[in-house]
């Protein structure tokens, strides 16, 4: 089964942030600790990154990023700072979390404050890792999660609309809302998620406000046993492909194997390279990161300079004041300009001077829309005069 491409582009219906926080959900037993036990070994460690210190069942991720890699080589800074995903270690759910079963009350708030989904399936046989229904049956643990998902959320739009409606009989300025959230409800029981619907502007502002789970991006991964994974075989595969193609078609779908992933951390690089090429496969943890970054429709602007080489995280759509807020909120206030340049021009023409010279160096204003890849140099009044970040 091949990797399923990211699908075009659509808005994130909840928070509008940058620093973004994604969780790890599924059943228990389906490898969710041991997958984020090896994402916390890769976790962002400097001192002087803010909010360096977070809660032990969250870890920041570098996001690999060839990139950054390159700027920091090409600038020689004294300080290198990666971009991050913020990974969320969620508690297992079971069938009837949306009416308190099990952790359901703990899963679901704590669901409810992250802004996409590892969604982590097991198609893995192991005599010593019990299932919680019993059988391993990846399909059917697809529809218990995502049914108790979108029960979830016909209760908080319910919640809402129920007194909307009775107020809406004496007061005609309320009926808008409440067929919106009449339409959103039909969608939820129709068994469809938020995030796969078409949404005009007014609704996409009712949907912000209420951010739903079944609204979130997701990222479907298949935990599968090793000698499975390297041969990307198994009954389920194509069972699995065709439920999300049919309940969550704008989520992409990777194989992994947890296991595996386990392993090769275990071993020195040399080791981890020699047993990928005579197994004639790869790892996949590089690849979960960087789709979990694009799910949340984030880009990746920088600032470089002999001091420091960072890599900001930015939503798509956004413009150069924005990015300039994302450094320091000041700046976003009294932004002036952004001069801009792409890391593509740079590491083709070799130097700024070069970039400059073949007019690629650009000057901005407001309405600019940051492009990933760029490299941007902030003026702004904050503080009395005109500085440069």
């Amino acid at each position: 089964m091949a990797d399923k491409a990211p699908p075009k582009d659509r808005p994130v219906l909840g928070r509008v942030r940058t620093h973004l926080k994604i969780g790890v959900v599924g059943l228990p037993n389906v490898g969710k600790s041991s997958l984020f036990s090896l994402l916390t070994k890769l976790e962002v460690k400097c001192e002087n990154y803010p909010f360096c210190t977070i809660e032990p069942n969250n870890a920041k991720v570098a996001l690999p990023d060839t990139r950054w890699r390159w700027l920091c080589d090409h600038f020689k800074p004294k300080e290198e700072i990666p971009n991050y995903l913020e990974v969320v270690d969620i508690a297992g759910l079971v069938k009837g979390a949306s009416s308190g079963a099990g952790l359901g009350n703990k899963f679901l708030s704590h669901i409810s404050a992250v802004d996409g989904i590892f969604h982590l399936i097991r198609i893995f046989e192991d005599e010593d890792v019990t299932h919680v229904e019993g059988t391993v049956d990846p399909v059917r643990d697809l529809d218990i999660i995502s049914s108790e998902l979108r029960l979830k959320d016909i209760e908080t739009i319910e919640t809402k609309y129920t007194p909307m409606a009775r107020l809406a009989k004496s007061d005609p300025t309320k009926r808008g809302e409440t067929a919106v959230y009449e339409k959103l409800l039909e969608w939820l029981k129709s068994g469809k998620d938020i995030k796969d619907g078409d949404w005009t502007p007014k609704e996409v502002e009712i949907l912000m406000e209420l951010l739903l789970i079944t609204a979130k991006p997701a990222v479907y991964l298949i935990n599968m046993s090793e000698e499975d994974y390297i041969k990307q075989k198994n009954k389920w595969l194509a069972k699995i492909a065709t439920w999300v193609k049919t309940n969550s078609p704008s989520s992409p779908v990777i194989p992994l194997c947890v296991s595996l992933e386990q392993k090769l951390y275990s071993m020195s690089e040399a080791e981890r390279k020699t047993y990928l090429e005579e197994k004639k496969t790869k790892s996949q943890l590089d690849k979960v990161i960087s789709t979990g970054f694009q799910q949340l429709q984030l880009v990746n602007f920088y600032t470089c300079g002999e001091k420091e080489v960072r890599a900001w995280p930015l939503q798509k759509g956004m413009k150069a004041p924005q990015a300039a807020g994302t450094i320091h909120s000041d700046f976003e206030e009294y932004f002036i300009k952004a001069e801009v340049y792409n890391y593509n021009d740079l590491k083709e023409l070799g130097s700024e001077a070069s970039v400059k010279a073949s007019g690629k160096y650009r000057t901005h204003g407001k309405e600019y829309e940051i492009q990933d890849g760029d490299i941007i140099l902030i003026k702004h009044n904050a503080g009395g005069g005109k500085k440069k970040k």
